[in-house]
């Protein structure tokens, strides 16, 4: 779906290869030279509790929340090429709520945990898309941490059939992770 189309959207549950399998093509795609650069982002929503105000700078308030996707990167390209392509902005993690007004040419755009997006922030998102880009937007719409109805499950709904557009749906059999996870989640 993510070769075929230019919009692709991912739902499945934690551990079913949404985030690590955005990494790997967006890794590959980099290397190859047929992308100048991946943006990352999520929204900035804690599971349960608020952790409060994180200090730093905007980068170091982000950190926490875009480590699992740092961490698929590196396993795909190694630590030397993927320091490399952090270092020269060729790896880059962006704030969502800072992105309006953006455009990403070039690009392979990557918006992780978009369960717990508001509709308003997936489609901002989308319209960022420059010539040249692929967008991936995946989350769990089983575990959204946010009051409004997600954003993720809406767009899914409503864009499915539109031409450009993929939806990919994983399921607890494509959990990747410990077996016991998928019949947890079932349970």
């Amino acid at each position: 779906s993510i070769r075929e189309n230019d919009v692709v959207f991912c739902s499945g549950p934690s551990g079913s290869g949404k985030s690590f399998i955005a990494a790997g093509i967006a890794s590959s795609d980099l290397h190859k030279d047929d992308i100048d650069k991946v943006i990352i982002t999520r929204p900035l929503v804690c599971t349960g509790k608020d952790i409060g105000s994180l200090p730093g700078g905007i980068l170091d308030k982000i950190a926490p929340y875009l480590m699992p996707m740092q961490e698929h990167f590196k396993y795909f390209l190694g630590q030397v090429y993927y320091g490399h392509y952090f270092n020269n902005d060729k790896i880059c993690y962006k704030p969502l709520e800072v992105m309006r007004g953006s455009t990403f040419h070039d690009s392979f755009m990557i918006l992780d945990e978009a369960q717990n997006c508001t509709i308003e922030q997936i489609k901002m998102f989308i319209t960022r898309m420059g010539e040249n880009s692929k967008v991936l937007i995946n989350g769990d719409i089983k575990q959204t941490d946010i009051k409004k109805t997600s954003g993720l499950l809406a767009c899914i709904d409503r864009l499915d059939g539109v031409r450009g557009v993929g939806i990919s749906r994983l399921h607890y059999e494509d959990i990747q992770r410990n077996g016991i996870i998928g019949r947890i989640l079932e349970a």
